[in-house]
């Protein structure tokens, strides 16, 4: 039952440490998510999480986005389909229920802040009592540093791939580095200033062909900008074949997983390199907390990155991710997974109480525990968090 948890054990107590009231509520939600897999019948008790997915637009086409990168399937979808948005009007009633169990939440995209209210949505949900965690490519930060600072977010994910001219080129804006480097230290700034310690500022680095050569430069920028942690993720990547097994399962529940179809290409990374630099960087010690995701053995690695029919082995291979987190999208649906169109309900029709135990959702939910994981899970990062 806690087997993924002891490989992830030092990340979570990272997190613990670094907030521990935080990480507390975490641990006894992440308990009773795990209860409701195991002795449920496809019904969940309330999430730990939800992610509110404001917007498909985003700025940036980073090469690797299985949104808008080079085989990303957001941009060939329809105009109208992008550009919907829930109004803050509907947030705010969607918030004053999700207030009464208090889950922790996510802000995705595209990019946050690109919807025209985020920021008064964070300020919303802090005042509500929730934890709310920013996932953004920090080319705005410059704009709206004070007001991110004012807002009281607890944490802002900031993506960050090298130094300068590789992470320019990765995420497709020229000038980027040092957009996203001195709105970080406004940032900072601004938290000295009004002597807040938040929000905390977590670097996320997505190991690709690209920049597998040079992880040991975020560190440098890591304490250029004063960091809390430092996260490098192993890249989200999928063959054909895998999607081709998945359509089948799309069948039998009616929906599809077009979304993953982004992922398809070829990582390209020398697995033993790559494990030569994370052992190096793991050596040593920083004033903040730093990490790989998954946390893979060289063996596992191998597999990860080699093996075309690759199923977990360091990890426990079944995915509980539905009965702990919900993801809302842009026009109100809730989904399980964030790559998967299959529907909950939709939190514009009826509350999110309601959907987050639908018949949709307990169909959904049985028929994954059933087969523990689908074709396409096997490089989901949820797959490795719970």
């Amino acid at each position: 039952m806690f087997q993924m948890q002891k490989r992830n054990l030092k990340r979570f107590l990272g997190k613990f440490l670094r907030q521990p009231l935080y990480g507390f509520k975490v641990f006894i939600r992440r308990l009773k998510g795990y209860a409701s897999y195991h002795f449920g019948e496809g019904g969940a008790l309330l999430p730990e999480a939800i992610t509110l997915f404001l917007t498909h637009r985003c700025n940036l086409r980073c090469k690797m986005c299985g949104q808008w990168g080079e085989s990303g399937v957001t941009k060939r979808m329809d105009k109208d389909y992008i550009r919907e948005e829930l109004d803050f009007s509907q947030y705010k009633e969607l918030v004053d229920e999700l207030a009464k169990f208090k889950p922790n939440i996510t802000l995705f995209g595209g990019e946050p802040l690109l919807y025209s209210h985020c920021l008064e949505l964070i300020k919303y949900i802090k005042h509500k009592g929730m934890h709310c965690l920013m996932i953004s490519n920090g080319s705005l930060f410059n704009q709206y540093a004070g007001e991110i600072v004012n807002s009281k977010l607890d944490e802002l994910n900031v993506s960050l791939d090298g130094k300068k001219e590789l992470h320019d080129e990765i995420r497709g804006m020229s000038g980027l580095f040092e957009k996203i480097t001195s709105g970080l230290k406004r940032i900072r700034q601004f938290k000295k200033k009004i002597k807040a310690k938040k929000p905390l500022v977590n670097l996320q680095c997505t190991i690709t062909k690209y920049n597998y050569h040079h992880l040991e430069g975020l560190i440098d920028v890591a304490y250029e900008v004063g960091a809390d942690s430092l996260t490098f993720h192993n890249l989200i990547f999928l063959g054909q074949d895998l999607i081709e097994k998945q359509k089948e399962i799309d069948k039998k529940l009616g929906f599809s997983s077009k979304e993953w179809e982004g992922f398809v290409f070829e990582p390209q990374i020398n697995v033993d390199e790559l494990y030569k630099k994370i052992k190096s960087i793991l050596s040593k010690k920083f004033p903040f907390s730093v990490d790989f995701y998954p946390n893979f053995s060289l063996r596992g690695l191998r597999e990860y990155y080699n093996n075309p029919s690759y199923l977990p082995s360091e990890y426990k291979p079944r995915c509980i991710s539905p009965w702990i987190v919900a993801y809302i999208f842009p026009d109100g649906e809730v989904r399980p997974c964030l790559n998967f169109s299959y529907s909950f309900g939709n939190v514009k029709k009826e509350s999110f109480l309601k959907v987050w135990n639908s018949h949709q959702a307990v169909n959904f939910r049985k028929f994954l525990k059933e087969r523990k994981i689908f074709p396409v899970c096997v490089r989901c990062t949820e797959l490795y968090r719970y």
